[in-house]
């Protein structure tokens, strides 16, 4: 078989994952300054399952989130959501960004919070009327928050927080979820009530799509994951690609840090 048979043979699979994955990213390069966050980073994430960005500080996992949301733009690269521009397909992305973003003395009650998650169908001027109410009560149910409803966000807990957040995310009922470090600073009741509603969302067939940094819960948490260093490391499923020897080439010496951090929070 010649070279061009081949190539044109790897073109066509390419295509064909990035058409049946509902987020793939390719020769994503960003840079602030000029520091650089992600050099030429290939991603496909896999429908249905639920997928972690592992690696150390400063690895420009936040970035590759951002980067997919078109928050960030890149150097160079694309991204693609089953196979269409981001531009065309925004609707099917729900995002849950890190709690250390959010300005949480704003004045706005927990409820508003979640109607948030219906802008696309409210619009800037919407009504918001007893159907649209009746979903975001349902979303604060699935996430346990239903008697915080009329409670100031700024008044919650961390861990109260986050759960506020992810039912706006569920809210949009998107097909893909992203979530910057969802379990950052919350009590041990929050990360489990979290991680049960994600695995819903993934049994339902949603994608999720998380970064996370305690490495003792990433088997038992994730499906797949991706070794990120700004560079892709390793990706693919847990079982075969969070190895020892990978965990070591994508954190280096900071690896035992890494560990010892995640036991500290733990704890």
């Amino acid at each position: 078989m010649s070279l061009a048979l081949v190539s044109d043979a790897a073109g066509t699979a390419d295509r064909a994952a990035r058409t049946a994955s509902p987020l793939s990213v390719r020769g994503l390069t960003v840079s602030y300054g000029e520091t650089p966050a992600l050099f030429s980073v290939d991603v496909t994430v896999r429908s249905g399952a639920m997928t972690a960005i592992v690696g150390p500080n400063g690895a420009g996992k936040s970035t590759l989130l951002k980067a997919a949301l078109g928050v960030v733009k890149p150097l160079a690269g694309s991204v693609a959501v089953f196979g269409q521009p981001l531009a065309k397909m925004r609707d099917a992305i729900a995002y849950v960004p890190q709690r250390a973003s959010v300005d949480w003395d704003f004045p706005t009650r927990v409820i508003d919070v979640v109607l948030m998650g219906l802008y696309r169908e409210l619009g800037l001027l919407g009504r918001v009327r007893a159907p649209h109410r009746a979903r975001a009560m349902a979303c604060l149910e699935r996430v346990g928050m239903t008697d915080f409803a009329t409670r100031q966000i700024g008044q919650l807990s961390g861990g109260q927080q986050q759960r506020v957040f992810l039912a706006r995310a569920l809210a949009q009922e998107a097909d893909i979820y992203l979530l910057d470090e969802p379990f950052a600073g919350v009590d041990a009741a929050t990360e489990k009530a979290i991680i049960a509603v994600l695995k819903d969302l993934r049994d339902a067939g949603r994608t999720v799509l998380a970064v996370h940094h305690d490495l003792t819960t990433v088997p038992t948490y994730f499906d797949e994951v991706i070794l990120l260093n700004r560079e892709v490391v390793a990706a693919g499923p847990v079982d075969t690609t969070f190895t020892e020897d990978a965990l070591q080439t994508t954190y280096g010496g900071r690896l035992e840090t890494a560990r010892m951090q995640a036991q500290g929070t733990a704890g």
